[in-house]
């Protein structure tokens, strides 16, 4: 596809070299999205694009607006379109002469007689409503204060939701704004204001012209937020957040891992930071974790407000996001790709940098290890599935966009990247990364072009090795095949296997070999070998004569982007010895291969459990704490989702959980991070009447866990889980919970604590609210009740809509859009651990041919994941 409009691009620059004439570019699709073969054509005549933007915010509903676009067109024989959408136009004027107004919604249409070959402007006045789902110019009443905050969310293509624009990331464009607020407010934007003036009950902010940007890259915020500013860093600094939920930042943590982050990749990158000043801002309602918008990044207030002290998996993750929007700000805002087939690079090339920043700049020295307890294992479930795809993937239009930003796009091209870092060596991958920054500066760049730097710095041809990685599908397996004799190893290959016949690629990286072998003082390395692999065999000659091994890991240090099947031996040795294995990155690979094990049906869940019970509660590494609960957890809800055939088991262990947890959380006074990790497991594990109870208890402050600080977070959570257990009395601590916490954040969680009673009547009503997409409720609530509606024991209820539900979702998917879509399909979507139930969605997938390629794609991964369960639940009462 990619060749084609290449071709078309070089056609259309002979014909006007040679004066042929030559037939108008077809017209655009008359729909919300822009195609990737009209976004081709529209870049294929328009160049150096500059915006100039006039805004009137009042606080109310609707807002207004004027855009001038200043662009040079070389071809004026066609109409040209404008990307705006659902706005009510007052005038287009093109080349100072009032035009017919030509609008559908979606875009507006200059015809070609109006206008000229050469340098063109077009005036576009408007209004429209703030968007209220978290794209375009987003709108907030915060219920505590009736103030009214305003943000900015254009990835991948909603800036025409906010202002005319050709809204496609190879298009950048310069951004001059003048905005009039109410005089309270504050305004940030890609640049710092160059003046305000004040109007007596409005204030109107300019700001000077921007540097060249994507549209998705460009931002505006504009509200009476609390703002914090710091200057001790080579950049100026602040910090944007509500003014009710002030009390809840932590400034000095934001500014100290800002101000690292800036001072180590302006030295990795070897390319100072370009954008002059660095705005945060925490803002509500986002759909997201955070964005990555020049010089004025947004962060999800959920993820980053805490009414208690952060612990340190806080502060890790608030320095971990930090640091990869910034690396956004080089890769992905400075150098941008030409379409969103291109937006896996963006992430995969943040998610590695941010990690490595993290660090290598930060307290958190084992960034790695929690990437690969996180991501990576979210990477490796991901493409295992029977929707996983290529890193690099052909995206047909905006719609698209997001179809495949997944653990994929993110971890394992990260991981990729990382592997290839080792491959070349730490230096001439830098030194090739900061040849492609410098190269494309402001610039939009191709999958090739980096690529190309790289394979320069390495001088190598690194073709070969991008389609193994990046255009081939699924993750191979790597596995130890050793013999020993006289307690020396005699022989000793590494094996690599294909991820299936359909996807046969094998791959060429580097992984450490090693071999340990057990002691009285634990399980001890004794060789460690770097080796370069490729094939289906590499033998390792330097391993021979080796002592012969209890345990072999082929991936230690986890270099390598593979499965690890351990041999029977290896196995064996990890089961029965994990507390002897002092390094904590090599105990949380064991850990999970175990759990690996239970997902494949293969070991018994009762066997990984026993394993936990065994050796959690003795867990010294904070880190690996948390991989291991966070197994525990998906354990429980594997037993929850399970039918009656475990139920004998299932009462047996569950309390044994739940024990374990509690007297770990007491255990671990003075030790805030341990006990509230702990806690928190209690709290995922909670179900049974005495467990129940004892939170009802801590709540009312009846009983106290030593050092526990039960804040209002940890309330909620509490309630919640006793609302989802229907607790005697839990509607009233839950009318009670809100009383005292009107808060925005008080309300989502309201709606979580309702939607999640094991009540057909509760559900039946939200189901409705869902369903009904006119609703007036904020989209963050309606979101907030699928995620919480229908939780693995809840089988029954849930059972009671699921033919209503999957009759229905042809139409809703039709009918409510892609940001809707990756809620509802991952949350809504029936499944409960039957092979009737597998039957019933396999019936949906033959017979459903007009769903959208992302609730698709829902609908196959929760029908492996059924297929998944009932595997498992098998293998427990054998």
């Amino acid at each position: 596809m990619k060749k084609t409009f290449i071709a078309a691009s070089i056609a259309l620059m002979l014909a006007q070299l040679h004066g042929h004439a030559m037939a108008a570019p077809a017209a655009r699709a008359e729909n919300a999205y822009l195609s990737q073969q009209d976004a081709a054509a529209r870049s294929a005549r328009v160049a150096n694009v500059d915006y100039t933007l006039d805004f009137t915010l009042t606080g109310a509903e609707r807002f207004s607006g004027s855009t001038t676009l200043q662009f040079d067109l070389n071809d004026a024989s066609a109409p040209l379109t404008i990307d705006l959408d659902k706005a009510t136009v007052h005038s287009v004027s093109v080349n100072g002469k009032v035009v017919p107004t030509q609008y559908n919604q979606w875009f507006v249409t200059i015809a070609a007689a109006d206008l000229v070959a050469g340098r063109n402007t077009v005036t576009i006045s408007y209004e429209r409503l703030h968007s209220t789902n978290g794209e375009g110019l987003h709108r907030m009443v915060d219920p505590v204060d009736q103030r009214v905050y305003t943000y900015t969310h254009f990835e991948p293509a909603a800036a025409h939701q906010m202002f005319p624009s050709f809204d496609q990331p190879d298009l950048k464009g310069t951004y001059a704004i003048t905005v009039s607020v109410p005089a309270d407010w504050v305004v940030s934007s890609t640049k710092r204001e160059s003046g305000i003036e004040d109007l007596g009950a409005t204030r109107r902010w300019t700001f000077p012209r921007t540097k060249r940007l994507s549209s998705y890259n460009f931002s505006m915020h504009a509200g009476p937020y609390k703002v914090w500013e710091d200057g001790s860093a080579k950049y100026p600094m602040r910090l944007f957040a509500r003014q009710s939920v002030a009390k809840q930042v932590a400034p000095q943590d934001w500014f100290k891992y800002t101000r690292q982050g800036l001072a180590f990749f302006d030295e990795y990158f070897g390319l100072p930071y370009q954008f002059e000043k660095y705005d945060q801002l925490l803002v509500p309602d986002f759909l997201y974790g955070a964005m990555e918008n020049a010089a004025a990044v947004t962060f999800a207030e959920g993820g980053f407000l805490h009414q208690s002290e952060m612990t340190a998996a806080q502060r890790q993750s608030l320095a971990g996001v930090i640091m990869h929007e910034m690396a956004h700000q080089w890769f992905g805002d400075l150098v941008t790709m030409k379409w969103w087939n291109g937006l896996w690079l963006n992430e995969s090339f943040a998610s590695f940098m941010g990690t490595l920043a993290t660090a290598e700049a930060t307290e958190f020295t084992n960034a790695w290890q929690g990437f690969y307890s996180g991501g990576k294992q979210a990477a490796y479930v991901q493409d295992q599935r029977v929707t996983t795809h290529a890193i690099e993937t052909p995206v047909p239009s905006t719609a698209n966009a997001f179809d495949n930003i997944d653990a994929i796009t993110y971890s394992k091209g990260a991981s990729t990247l990382k592997q290839l870092r080792h491959l070349l060596g730490e230096e001439t991958f830098r030194q090739g990364v900061h040849n492609y920054l410098v190269k494309y500066s402001y610039q939009n760049a191709k999958l090739d072009d980096f690529i190309g730097s790289l394979g320069e710095a390495a001088k190598r041809d690194l073709s070969g090795w991008t389609k193994q990685w990046l255009y081939e599908p699924g993750v191979n397996t790597i596995a130890a095949d050793f013999s020993c004799a006289g307690g020396k190893i005699k022989q000793f290959t590494l094996r690599q296997s294909a991820a299936s016949a359909a996807m046969p690629t094998l791959r060429e990286q580097r992984v450490q070999i090693a071999l340990f072998k057990l002691t009285p003082q634990g399980l001890a390395l004794s060789k460690n070998l770097a080796v370069t692999y490729q094939g289906a065999a590499t033998k390792v000659a330097a391993l021979q004569g080796a002592a012969c091994p209890d345990l072999v890991y082929p991936n230690y240090q986890d270099w390598g982007y593979a499965q690890v099947q351990l041999d029977a031996r290896s196995f064996a040795t990890a089961q029965a010895n994990l507390s002897k294995v002092a390094d904590p990155m090599l105990r949380s690979m064991l850990w999970q291969s175990l759990w690996d094990s239970v997902r494949a049906a293969q070991l018994p869940l009762d066997d990984f459990l026993k394993t936990v019970l065994a050796n959690a509660p003795a867990e010294k590494d904070y880190t690996l704490l948390g991989d291991v609960t966070g197994k525990l957890r998906m354990a429980k809800a594997y037993l929850d989702e399970m039918g009656p055939e475990v139920s004998a088991y299932r009462n047996k262990v569950l309390p044994q959980l739940e024990q374990m947890a509690y007297k770990a959380s007491v255990a671990a006074q003075g030790d805030n991070n341990f006990q509230r990790r702990w806690f928190g497991t209690y709290l995922g594990l909670a179900s049974t009447p005495a467990a129940l109870a004892q939170l009802a208890d801590i709540l009312s402050g009846k009983q106290v866990v030593p050092g526990l600080n039960v804040g209002q977070d940890l309330r909620w959570e509490i309630v919640t889980r006793l609302n989802r257990y229907a607790y005697p009395g839990a509607a009233a601590l839950l009318a009670a919970e809100q009383t005292r916490d009107p808060s925005d954040a008080g309300q989502l969680a309201a709606v979580a604590a309702t939607a999640v009673q094991p009540d057909a009547a509760v559900k039946t009503e939200w189901l409705g609210k869902i369903h009904d997409l006119q609703t007036k409720l904020p989209f963050s609530k309606v979101r907030k009740a699928m995620e919480n509606l229908y939780p693995a024991e809840q089988r029954a209820l849930a059972e009671q809509t699921a033919a209503q539900r999957l009759a229905t979702l042809a139409q809703v998917d039709q009918s409510a859009g892609p940001v809707f879509m990756r809620t509802y399909a991952n949350a809504l979507l029936p499944t409960a651990c039957t092979p009737a139930s597998v039957m019933r969605l396999q019936a949906v997938l033959d017979q459903t041919k007009t769903l959208s390629a992302g609730t698709m794609r829902s609908l196959l991964v929760a029908h492996q994941e059924d297929q998944r369960c009932v595997a498992i639940q098998q293998k427990l009462i054998k």
